[in-house]
């Protein structure tokens, strides 16, 4: 992670239209059977590690879940149905703290950020 910002992310942030303001999906997929992808993301309220907060990951299938029809997510400052596109350092502490956990174990840097 080049200065311990995870690079093969896209995070959003829909500015509270839901309890999961933020959505970050993890660009690295795994072939199940050589030809299926999946992925991951995490959608989160800016406190995921209170018992009052939210941190729920999910998985996708196929093509990512921020992409439009051509397979294109949208630039920084752009909006698609989960929000805003917004740079990894604009999520709260307690968020990129979640994302680096998760980025972690998925490229396998055994907890080195």
């Amino acid at each position: 992670m080049p200065a311990g910002i995870p690079k093969w992310i896209r995070c959003y942030d829909n500015r509270g239209e839901t309890w999961d303001r933020y959505t970050v999906v993890f660009t690295k997929y795994r072939n199940t059977n050589g030809r299926d992808r999946w992925g991951m993301y995490v959608g989160m309220s800016s406190n995921p590690f209170s018992p009052q907060g939210f941190g729920q990951r999910g998985e996708f299938q196929g093509k990512a879940i921020d992409t439009n029809d051509w397979g294109f997510a949208p630039m920084i400052g752009k909006k698609n149905h989960l929000g805003v596109r917004i740079p990894f350092d604009q999520l709260p502490d307690d968020c990129k703290a979640l994302v680096i956990q998760d980025y972690s174990e998925i490229w396998g840097l055994g907890g080195v950020c």
